[in-house]
């Protein structure tokens, strides 16, 4: 029986040896023939960089079949996209309402026509204000001129524009002391320097205000800004996190291995994995995200554990006496089926990416899971043959009972029955605080606080209303509808149902407009501020005061041609998704039952984070569930074992869960950043677990080790390796934590948090019940 158990292992691990050994003899006997095949296969991949492209616009952040985005740009055909750069400023003396305030808004609303892509421009003092004068009723600019206004006239100004339901929390503050300047633009969508050029001429142009008019401050927001800003994040976490993670890099080798060469083959690894990868996307012209941006960074982590364990084999033959090629050649051999093993399910998380309703994810798990397939390549045949060429020296032997991992070891053997129940207690304390986590988002917060653009829509949601907001096209389906009476008082009633909701900062309806021009008709009486009670009343108060309006101010953004519809615009505080989507159900639950016969159509950008975030939770929890599935079947095939690939489970699921329960004591909010985390760390937390069972079942199988004996093998043939690697795994992630760009932040810490929990259960936890598993370790050797 016993002879029979060695040879069906041997017949299992021949065709491991087999690849193994060849492979080995290759590279370490025709290494310059390697290199020029190396060289020549990333030559071809990584020039397809040149395809490369980039997309700021916020919208890449949903697919083309997202339905909410469909809506919105259905909305936006019937009316005017909503893109905008919008000015807040903010004069020296709390109150816009004095001469040299007027006259920096005015030149700021003329001069900004002249921003690229800008279709509209709206301020106080181009505000068509209606009025009656003699029998006449004028509609004109509310500030004609500000160069020639009188006190008096600034006065009368002031209490126009602070009791205009249209300006008010839109254009002008509450109280007067902050003003905004609305562009509408309509950006092509064609490259992303057009965002960088809008921004560049915005920043330019206030510049120029602030400088002529001395202690006037101007502030920058709007969705074009937004898209402008994923730009500059991205560049800021390429031009910060790529040195700094180099050097963190650079800094493990070098304390891990005291070797140039090795340091210098493993960076030249890194550099060719990212053109590889990068190159890849560009052959399918894909275009990169201020979060697949940050691939390269992830490549550059994930691609060192390989290497590391390949190097620290080599350096462990080689201090135990084997020539370099021998010792090169061994650590293929041993690490050959755990590399690949490991390599196969990171793809596989990194893979599982794609279940994300958010393609900027899609592409990012792409990018990396090619990059962790090019450095796979890489690992096994360009560096073993760089480290045959290069000198290399071992460092002093040391004797194994100083190894800190030799004291680990007794230590875990020691009190494996202590570890067992204590490690899975605080499992489980943790995991019980998982579902304390809200789904929650804010996409604003999506930018650092030290971000321009965070800091200036901050201010303008202190002072002046902010970016949130929804949009309803309501259409009546009969042209002409928007002049019924019937719907106007509809409409007239939603309208004061928004302005009670407390979420509510200002609602632009065409009903103000039609209650003013009622007013107008009628000596500007006051008791006639109301609606039209005919049809063809409110038809010639429109069109009268669309004969009125000047070119780019019409209202062609509120009521759709035939007039069958009409847009709302509702202004927001900032609201986190959950209470964005439960302040759409109420409103429309409101419409339902009070204009029934109305189409209704939502939408906005606000709007669709919201619903994404939701959406991409549950699309992540299918994915990383079918990954765990395809893994745990991986395992047990590699393993031929049932029982210890459902073992290896414990160990690579528990960190992802406990680190939400830690999550939730850290913040509570889950939102489209944390969403992906699990399916990241799943494909990553499993290359310990394979690396230590491998070695483990390596010594028990083919050196006929006892259970304790196997344990301490592990331990002294890969621990060093485990710690390592996830050390840098986790230095890289937390150095993806300092990006400004919170998406990315946030699964870098997330994602540090959950291999710090999983080399802890690997050196802790997996060893007990490897113990546990294989029978009573006090009856083996």
């Amino acid at each position: 029986m016993h002879n029979l158990a060695n040879l069906k292992q041997q017949i299992i691990y021949m065709p491991w040896k087999s690849v193994s050994h060849r492979l080995s003899h290759w590279v370490t006997y025709y290494p310059w023939r390697v290199l020029l095949l190396v060289f020549s296969v990333v030559v071809a991949l990584s020039s397809g960089a040149m395809n490369l492209g980039f997309n700021s616009d916020s919208r890449v952040y949903f697919s083309k079949e997202n339905p909410r985005l469909l809506a919105f740009e259905a909305l936006e055909a019937v009316y005017n996209r909503t893109d905008s750069v919008f000015f807040v400023i903010q004069p020296p003396n709390d109150s816009i309402f004095n001469l040299s305030s007027l006259q920096a808004i005015a030149q700021l609303t003329q001069a900004a026509w002249q921003l690229p892509y800008s279709s509209r421009v709206d301020s106080i003092v181009n505000f068509q204000h209606s009025y009656s004068d003699n029998e006449n009723i004028i509609i004109a600019d509310l500030i004609p001129d500000p160069k020639a206004l009188t006190e008096t006239e600034i006065l009368s100004i002031k209490k126009t524009a602070l009791n205009e339901p249209l300006l008010v929390n839109r254009l002008v503050s509450v109280n007067g002391h902050v003003a905004g300047v609305n562009v509408n633009v309509h950006l092509p969508g064609k490259s992303p320097m057009e965002s960088i050029r809008l921004a560049e001429r915005a920043r330019k142009l206030a510049g120029e205000i602030e400088s002529q008019y001395p202690g006037v401050k101007i502030r920058i927001s709007g969705i074009a800004m937004m898209s402008n800003a994923f730009v500059e994040v991205a560049m800021s976490d390429n031009l910060k996190l790529l040195p700094l993670m180099y050097s963190v890099i650079i800094g493990v080798l070098w304390l891990s291995l005291r070797s140039l060469s090795a340091t210098f083959a493993v960076v030249l690894l890194i550099m060719l994995a990212m053109a590889s990868a990068l190159g890849t996307f560009g052959w399918f012209h894909g275009h990169l995200t201020p979060t697949s941006a940050v691939a390269p960074t992830i490549i550059m982590t994930v691609a060192v554990a390989d290497c590391l364990h390949v190097l620290l084999a080599i350096r462990q033959n080689m201090e135990a006496g084997q020539e370099k090629k021998q010792a090169i050649q061994e650590s293929l051999h041993s690490n050959f089926q755990p590399i690949l093993l490991t390599s196969v399910s990171t793809m596989l998380g990194f893979l599982g990416m794609n279940f994300s309703e958010a393609p900027p994810f899609r592409d990012f798990g792409n990018i990396v899971a090619t990059g962790v397939a090019a450095a796979l390549f890489l690992t096994l045949t360009l560096l073993p043959s760089l480290i045959t060429l290069l000198p290399i020296r071992p460092r002093l032997k040391q004797q194994r009972t100083e190894r800190p991992m030799h004291h680990l070891a007794i230590f875990v053997i020691r009190y494996r029955k202590a570890l067992l129940p204590i490690n899975g207690l605080l499992a489980m304390i943790l995991i019980g605080y998982a579902p304390d986590n809200e789904l929650n988002d804010e996409f604003v917060n999506y930018f650092g606080k030290s971000i321009e653009f965070r800091q200036d829509t901050d201010f303008l949601s202190q002072h002046l209303g902010g970016i949130y907001t929804i949009e309803y096209s309501l259409d009546t389906q009969q042209e002409g509808g928007v002049q019924e009476p019937v719907f106007l008082r509809n409409l007239d009633r939603f309208n004061d149902w928004l302005k009670k909701q407390p979420e509510t900062v200002h609602v632009n309806t065409v009903t103000d407009i039609f209650k003013r021009l009622n007013k107008n008709m009628h000596d500007d009486d006051p008791k006639y501020y109301a609606l039209p009670d005919r049809r063809e009343l409110a038809s010639q108060y429109l069109l009268m005061y669309e004969l009125s309006l000047p070119y780019g101010l019409d209202l062609n953004d509120q009521i759709n041609a035939d007039k069958s519809g009409t847009r709302v615009i509702v202004t927001l505080k900032n609201l986190s998704s959950k209470q964005m989507l439960a302040f759409e159900s109420r409103s429309k639950a409101w419409l339902k039952t009070d204009m029934p016969e109305t189409s209704i159509e939502t939408g906005s950008t606000a709007l669709m984070f919201a619903h994404v975030g939701q959406r991409n939770i549950r699309s992540m929890i299918t994915g990383t569930l079918l990954v765990l599935v395809f893994i745990s079947f991986i395992l047990i095939g590699a393993f031929r074992s049932l029982s210890l690939g459902l073992i290896s489970i414990i160990p690579n699921l528990t960190p992802s869960i406990a680190a939400f329960g830690i999550w939730a004591l850290i913040d509570g909010r889950v939102g489209l950043s944390l969403s992906v985390v699990a399916s990241i760390t799943l494909g990553i937390v499993v290359d310990d677990t394979i690396h230590f069972i491998s070695k483990y079942r390596h010594a028990r199988l083919e050196k006929n080790y006892g259970c304790r004996e196997a344990i301490r093998h592990a331990f002294s043939t890969v621990g060093e390796a485990i710690w390592i690697t996830s050390a840098v795994l986790i230095c890289g992630f937390i150095v993806l934590s300092f990006s400004p760009f919170t998406i990315n932040s946030e699964m870098g810490l997330m994602t540090a948090i959950t291999l710090t929990i999983a080399l802890f259960l690997d050196l802790l936890l997996l060893p007990p019940l490897l113990m546990l598993w294989d029978g009573d370790a006090n009856n083996r050797k």
